[in-house]
């Protein structure tokens, strides 16, 4: 079921200093930041050759992000994100061997456009996974 690592997401409380620091320090490629209000983040990529790191700061009040900061003031790894060919089809197996879906249970559009679903962390060893289609 489980294709490539998409990338791996680290909470931040400042975006812009995270940024930074990756781009400055460790002189990666730093994408332009993009607010998605649907999930609550504003995030920007750390492209890598073989994957990519999502830095994400809370966007509002409501973010689930929020919670993980106040938790983590420094900031954090959040989530890992897998690769999978069908969303629809790993929901439903995933649903029907016990794993806990987030939310509705319906995939919303990522931040490279393409549906993701989460799964939730006591399923899987405390660690959040979210799945993108590819």
């Amino acid at each position: 079921m489980l294709g490539r690592v998409n990338h791996i997401a680290i909470a931040v409380p400042d975006l812009g200093v995270a940024a930074a620091s990756y781009r400055d320090t460790l002189g990666a490629r730093i994408s332009q930041p993009q607010a998605l209000p649907e999930h609550g983040v504003t995030v920007v990529f750390v492209e890598l050759e073989n994957t990519k790191i999502e830095l994400l700061e809370p966007l509002g009040d409501d973010s689930p992000i929020r919670s993980f900061l106040e938790k983590n003031p420094s900031g954090g790894m959040h989530h890992i994100c897998y690769e999978v060919q069908d969303i629809l089809a790993s929901r439903d197996q995933l649903s029907q061997a016990g794993a806990r879906v987030l939310g509705s249970g319906e995939p919303k559009i990522g931040a490279h456009g393409k549906p993701v679903l989460f799964l939730h962390p006591k399923d899987f060893q405390g660690t959040l996974i979210e799945l993108e289609q590819v």
